[in-house]
């Protein structure tokens, strides 16, 4: 089997596995604080990826300026972005937050044309940044009687602040990422983040009832931590490494369908043609700001390129 082959498998494994994390979450927050469980599926699989990052490769950069950039980037992808997922997810349902969360993309593009300050945004842009949050619209369409409920907008709200907090912290990760050891690194990320989930838990969650034994609380650990964390992470690594990006984002097109149907045949949320719509909606904003942005970043290379030929031209004439 070609290298290439495999790494499509590891895609397709992505594509489900990934999917399947919204409904163990939700699995589980319903017999156990969210934060605390958040941190231990993290710290643990930190914990399983530093080990391997160490079994490739000893050389690790454990410099001042690594840590604080590692511990920041945690902070916001694994904390906010992670935990506050998994703390929606108590009061939506996982095919919504999974909805939700597949804005991400998009959000990173506007969060990356906002800090460059050099970028402008296209018509194509534009139209997938309004068809997209069109699609978050046509979610609320079916759940218009539980916008009076307080616990509901609450874990909206998180889902979307998350969801932002995972693209900056992605944006910003892709600003300074160190090439020592970035398996370690990522482990790192891992432990911080679930470290500063420790810390938060007391003061966000709430321990009646809290029973970690439960079945639908260990399994969906065990599940989280071996293969949505360490294996999943593992086999996108490997598929970047071998397909183009634009092949590898595909996930993120799949992943909510997945979840969508899983928590319809596992949990039996809802699922309408408002859910349907909302799904194409956002899957095709998703497409439309990366198209756009791919298209614009074209464009300036063949300025640059265009620039950088006629500046090597020899000079004639006077000054």
């Amino acid at each position: 089997m070609s290298r290439t082959t495999k790494a499509y498998i590891a895609l397709i494994f992505i594509c489900i596995v990934w999917g399947t994390t919204y409904l163990a979450i939700r699995l589980a927050v319903l017999h156990f604080p969210p934060f605390l469980f958040a941190a231990i599926r993290q710290v643990v699989s930190g914990v399983i990826i530093m080990a391997a990052g160490l079994a490739l490769s000893r050389t690790v950069d454990l410099s001042k300026s690594n840590l604080i950039h590692q511990a920041f980037v945690g902070f916001l992808l694994i904390t906010v972005g992670n935990g506050l997922v998994t703390w929606g997810e108590q009061f939506v349902p996982s095919g919504v937050a999974a909805l939700i969360c597949s804005l991400m993309p998009m959000i990173a593009v506007l969060v990356n044309l906002v800090i460059s300050g050099k970028e402008r945004v296209n018509i194509f842009i534009i139209a997938g940044l309004l068809i997209g949050f069109a699609g978050v619209g046509l979610i609320f369409k079916d759940d218009v009687s539980k916008l009076g409920d307080t616990s509901y907008v609450l874990g909206i709200g998180a889902t979307l602040m998350a969801t932002s907090s995972w693209a900056i912290g992605s944006v910003i990760n892709k600003k300074k990422i160190s090439l020592v050891n970035p398996i370690f690194n990522s482990g790192l990320q891992l432990i911080f983040g679930g470290t500063f989930l420790f810390a938060g838990s007391p003061l966000i969650d709430s321990y009646d009832n809290m029973n970690l034994w439960h079945p639908d609380v260990i399994w969906p650990l065990v599940y989280l931590i071996i293969f949505g964390s360490v294996l999943a992470y593992t086999a996108y690594m490997f598929a970047l490494k071998e397909l183009p990006v634009g092949i590898v984002a595909l996930y993120a097109y799949v992943n909510p369908l997945v979840a969508v149907i899983l928590g319809y045949l596992v949990l039996q949320e809802p699922l309408t043609w408002f859910t349907a719509f909302a799904f194409i909606s956002i899957v095709t904003g998703i497409y439309l700001v990366n198209y756009g942005y791919r298209k614009q970043h074209r464009e300036k290379d063949r300025k640059d390129f265009g620039n950088n030929a006629i500046s090597a031209l020899p000079r004639t004439g006077t000054k």
